[in-house]
């Protein structure tokens, strides 16, 4: 099988460089997948497992936010976070995850603001790390923005004179 060059940088620099088989990443709409031979692609990645086999072996990585080039047969994951699974503190990692979901819990100011978003985005990456090493966190939905109660601007449905029943409908009950 033909071999893609796969290089995770950092910025502190090269944290990877493998020829592997296949590599499967988070982007921002999904995740996916490159071969040798892929077309050249740019895509903004999202927090999450970057996938890659090597000989059969498949092996699992934690990424940040960043982008993915594919060129020739070469994959280049710029990222501002990266660990393997041995390197995940499950323990520092989950005391961390606890904080932040009580500061999460507890935020009564604009949703919007930029300290709340970076508390999401670490949570989203504590969870992810502690996705990689077996053991995820029950998933929580956060609301990123207000939301708009649009109820009370239409009228009831039972007043919709198209929601009327008519003399055709009740032949087919």
């Amino acid at each position: 099988m033909a071999s893609l060059s796969l290089e995770i940088v950092t910025p502190s620099g090269v944290v990877l460089a493998e020829s592997v088989d296949e590599v499967v990443a988070p982007s921002v709409q999904g995740e996916f997948g490159v071969l040798a031979g892929h077309l050249p692609m740019l895509a903004a990645l999202h927090t999450g497992l970057l996938h890659y086999k090597k000989g059969g072996e498949s092996v699992d990585v934690a990424v940040g936010t960043g982008f993915a080039e594919v060129i020739n047969d070469k994959a280049i994951i710029l990222t501002d976070r990266f660990i393997t699974k041995e390197k995940v503190e499950v323990l520092e990692v989950r005391e961390r995850l606890k904080e932040v979901d009580a500061a999460l819990e507890q935020w009564d100011g604009d949703l919007e603001a930029p300290e709340r978003l970076e508390l999401i985005e670490e949570e989203q990456w504590l969870a992810t790390q502690l996705e990689l090493y077996g053991d995820p966190p029950v998933p929580k939905v956060l609301a990123l923005g207000r939301t708009t109660d649009y109820s009370n601007i239409m009228p009831p449905l039972a007043d919709d004179p198209l929601m009327q029943e008519t003399p055709a409908d009740a032949e087919h009950e």
